[in-house]
């Protein structure tokens, strides 16, 4: 049938991942739509300080194209759009992407997908999504929030033009972005006020850094850094995957290691209110090797009244306390269930992307959704997101769409979606599976959708990429 066209939407690392196995293959007919001016998706979004990967670097790369060069143990942000930018380069995937350009809609129609751009239609014969996971911005239900006289922002949005020295800051959120902006901020502003909700366990992570010796024995013997590639890997597989999914001597490990490392603050009071309701690791483990130390200085204050509203002068707590600041960062998280929206979808029938997912978002395998023919997601519902690589889930995924184009381009088959019937059987296997994992031990997270059930792959990653290694054609079904 010839070379396919094939629509990626994303230019971040997911996207770029598939843009380049594509080009492997041979296939050069390839756009990537980008609604920003620059690649990276959340590590160019992302620029807060103190922003840090919480994988190890040596693993959080992707497998054909490691970088000798990380400087820590676990990779600044700046370090990670870099080398997404080398990378970009280094395959020639720059020329492919379409900048400031987004794709608002896409509907199935005579065996090809006709695309609406902000810069005007497009056609594919495949169109895939690589929109991410933590991408659309979450800003807290808080009365009163525009009433605030100060700078505003969300810690995706960050204002680096607003001086923070010598000032009164406050951060809202206890996450992983609220614990790195906390430890690496603490001592720059007069006062910091940490603002939490519910507590977090803190694994504890200290980043150590990189000397030079290591970073030059790397670049002349890359084996090594194939070695730390499945060394991290291995560990992470045997340890903390292990840990989330089923009870063991993983799961105790990992919780007696979070149980003393908050014995790490000697006040008692404050060790009590930074002691978590909840069992280590049911919301996403956090890692941090300086948070404890951050929160016990005398110019840090972590606030565990609720907030009751906003004022022109600051937070007001529902015990009627006044804090004033001069700052507000809102490290309230992202829309972790968007997916591909706001993006409309039909298919030829009518059918659409929103109608498919009203109870929730479903997929086939993390990758492909019944009755949308030639359609695939990379980091897809159930995506084994939860403390794991992402660009070895994206080079599963890749393969794994791979493999259909590749089957398209024979001229095996003109179209592909997975049946309604294997669709629901997978989910269902999945449902069944969650109970034994940590994350639906009683503690509310991100991970939860509408049915109350966590959105996570609820076996391990390398189980994940075991099923994508083994297409199940009879589960699809196929024209020509």
């Amino acid at each position: 049938m010839g070379d396919p066209r094939v629509v990626i939407v994303g230019a971040g690392m997911s996207g770029l991942c598939m843009a380049i196995k594509l080009k492997q293959a041979g296939l050069h007919d390839v756009t990537l739509y980008e609604k920003a001016d620059a690649l990276g998706g959340t590590w160019r979004d992302n620029t807060y300080p103190g922003l840090t990967c919480d994988v190890p670097s040596r693993f959080y790369q992707f497998s054909f194209a490691t970088n000798p060069g990380w400087t820590h143990l676990y990779s600044p942000g700046p370090e990670i759009r870099d080398y997404l930018e080398r990378i970009a380069d280094r395959y020639g995937i720059r020329e492919q992407i379409v900048f400031g350009t987004e794709v608002t809609a896409a509907r199935h129609d005579d065996g090809r997908w006709r695309i609406t751009t902000s810069r005007g239609p497009d056609e594919a014969d495949f169109l895939l999504t690589a929109t991410g996971v933590l991408h659309h911005p979450r800003l807290p239900d808080i009365p009163g929030l525009d009433a605030f006289e100060g700078p505003t922002f969300h810690s995706a949005r960050w204002d680096h033009d607003v001086p923070l020295k010598g000032r009164r800051v406050a951060v809202v959120g206890t996450g992983s972005t609220g614990v790195q902006i906390t430890s690496d901020l603490a001592g720059t502003p007069s006062r910091l006020l940490l603002f939490q909700r519910t507590a977090q366990w803190i694994l504890p992570a200290p980043n150590r850094e990189y000397g030079r010796l290591t970073r030059a024995a790397h670049r002349r013997m890359p084996v090594l850094d194939r070695l730390g590639y499945r060394w991290h890997e291995a560990v992470i597989s045997h340890v903390l995957s292990q840990a989330l999914i089923k009870p063991g001597w993983q799961r105790r490990l990992i919780g007696a290691l979070c149980r003393r490392n908050l014995n790490k603050v000697t006040d008692p009071d404050l060790r009590a209110r930074l002691t978590p309701p909840d069992e280590p690791m049911c919301k996403r483990l956090i890692a941090s090797g300086g948070f404890y130390d951050a929160v016990q200085r005398p110019d840090v204050e972590v606030v565990t009244d609720a907030i009751d509203h906003v004022e022109a002068r600051g937070v007001v707590t529902a015990d009627g306390r006044l804090h004033e600041i001069d700052v507000l960062v809102l490290a309230t998280g992202f829309d972790a269930h968007a997916y591909v929206r706001p993006m409309d979808l039909t298919t030829s029938d009518g059918r659409t992307l929103e109608a498919a997912w009203q109870d929730g978002p479903r997929a086939y395998q993390t990758v492909a959704l019944p009755g949308f023919p030639n359609f695939f997601m990379l980091m897809g519902p159930h995506s084994p997101i939860g403390n794991y690589s992402l660009i070895a889930i994206a080079e599963a995924q890749a393969d794994y769409i791979l493999g259909w184009i590749r089957r398209w381009r024979a001229g095996l088959v003109a179209s592909m979606a997975p049946t309604a019937d294997a669709t629901e059987r997978f989910n269902s296997d999945m449902r069944e599976a969650l109970p034994r994992t940590i994350w639906t031990s009683g503690c509310a997270s991100w991970y939860l959708g509408k049915d109350g059930l966590p959105e996570l792959w609820p076996w391990t990653p390398r189980e994940h990429a075991s099923m994508l290694r083994t297409p199940v054609f009879d589960d699809f079904e196929t024209t020509g």
